[in-house]
């Protein structure tokens, strides 16, 4: 897919043909199209008595699953993490995505899978495999003998199988055990799922497929995940499945799962260097609101924000010279002069803040909201781009080296500034330990630094390439 689906959000309709042993329903797909992104999955909402349900978890916290991430949103355009299915274990690399209600992995049947980075999944050499049989609450296949799933986008990428079950374990460093959980035997692939590299998809969304569901449901997790990106030219970081402790000097946003299907937060007003933008708090609550989706790229805003944004940037920056973006065919807005150490960004590009209802500010970094221009040193592009549509679609860029916390127990979300890359290490500490509280950046609602990041690579990131 060409890189043109990155200067527009499109709204894509996905037929689900999945089902877990509750209920079928359709979905609706919400993407910026681009072929390093993936749409945004729609699964009804569970109901309130399902969340009352889940709220009355024991009350000892229970255990994590620490997982490391890797790659790196801009140059790979996505993250992975390592999940292994079976018994014996057969490993694979999925992307976090937080967008989509469904994990899912290439079978040895697949009579149209492409070649991705590990051999495909082989039920036969698992000795706790199950197909889910057909039943009155899922879609059948054409002998009326197995559940199946089927996944279309509208940029013509698909996913279809088998409904499965099988023992899935999260890796050495996780106190959770290996826990039985549905996944699909992908039979078929096609578009950009056929070509990435990854393996497959991870999939943290609201739905009851969903592996933080489906973890929850079976009470072995409280109802909480975190993600932490690596920050520019950095990449990996840190994924949590269960509650950790929120850290000192986190900021919360509201997320109303009725608002919309999507992790989303109530985002009132941007402020540039300090200064208020003055916007309608109405321009950010259109369609489905504020969307955090970890599988898109970069940031869309309605046009109205989008312009008043940029505007903002550029009169902060008179000192920088406005250039051509790395592909002359799109119109990247682009400014060289502010030297190549990545480090020393913040110097010449301002912040960025985020008010929520609660009048709480996250701050965003220069690399929250640029991309390195991939032909001229010390140049460096704006990561956001207007949306024909409502939305208000947040994409890994505004997160990175930030800790995530969706805390869907108690309907918000947290953020705080933090080295990601490093974070890992300290979540990787014995079990006993307190959650990591610092070193960490703590937000402040003006006059913070970014977080300082490992030695960057001079060699500038691969930006816009399709998934492979």
């Amino acid at each position: 897919m060409d890189r043109a689906s990155l200067l527009h959000l499109l709204i894509l309709f996905s037929l689900s043909l999945f089902s877990d042993l509750a209920a079928a329903d359709k979905t609706l797909d919400l993407a910026a199209e681009s072929g390093m992104i993936f749409p945004l999955s729609y699964s009804s909402l569970p109901p309130r008595f399902e969340d009352f349900r889940r709220r009355r978890l024991h009350q000892s916290q229970l255990p994590n699953a620490h997982m490391k991430l890797y790659d790196d949103l801009l140059a790979n355009g996505y993250y992975t993490t390592r999940l292994l299915i079976g018994t014996p274990p057969q490993e694979f690399a999925l992307i976090v995505d937080t967008g989509s209600t469904v994990t899912y992995v290439p079978c040895s049947t697949c009579k149209h899978c492409g070649k991705h980075q590990d051999p495909k999944f082989q039920p036969g050499l698992s000795s706790t495999y199950e197909a889910v049989k057909c039943n009155p609450d899922c879609n059948c296949d054409d002998d009326g003998k197995l559940c199946i799933y089927e996944r279309r986008y509208a940029e013509m990428s698909s996913s279809s199988g088998v409904l499965s079950e099988d023992l899935i374990s999260f890796g050495n460093e996780s106190q959770l055990t290996p826990q039985r959980a549905v996944f699909g035997c992908e039979n078929s692939e096609t578009g950009d799922l056929f070509s990435q590299r990854a393996d497959g998809i991870m999939g943290l969304g609201r739905g009851k497929l969903s592996i933080v569901d489906l973890l929850v449901d079976k009470g072995v997790i409280e109802d909480s995940f975190s993600l932490c990106y690596g920050g520019m030219e950095v990449g990996g970081g840190a994924m949590v499945l269960g509650k950790i402790s929120p850290p000192p000097g986190m900021v919360f946003a509201r997320s109303d799962p009725f608002r919309s299907p999507y992790y989303n937060i109530d985002l009132k007003q941007m402020h540039v260097a300090g200064k208020s933008l003055k916007l309608n708090p109405k321009v950010f609550n259109g369609k489905y609101g504020t969307v955090l989706d970890s599988g898109t790229t970069y940031a869309y805003f309605p046009k109205e924000a989008f312009n008043a944004i940029k505007d903002a940037v550029i009169k902060e920056i008179p000192s920088l010279k406005r250039i051509h973006g790395p592909d002359p065919n799109y119109d990247d807005i682009c400014f060289s002069g502010a030297g190549r150490d990545v480090a020393e960004v913040h110097i010449f590009f301002p912040e960025i803040a985020m008010e929520f209802g609660n009048h709480q500010k996250l701050i965003l970094s220069p690399e929250n909201y640029l991309f390195r221009h991939t032909k001229v040193r010390g140049a460096y592009c704006l990561g956001i781009f207007p949306d024909r549509d409502s939305t208000t679609l947040l994409g890994g860029i505004v997160v990175r080296n930030t800790l995530v916390t969706y805390d869907r127990e108690n309907d918000k979300v947290g953020f705080l500034k933090t080295n990601c890359s490093d974070l890992w290490r300290r979540l990787a500490s014995p079990p006993d330990s307190p959650a990591p509280t610092s070193p960490v950046t703590q937000n402040k609602s003006s006059h913070i630094s970014p977080s300082p990041s490992p030695a960057s690579s001079e060699s500038p990131t691969v930006v816009n390439m399709p998934i492979n």
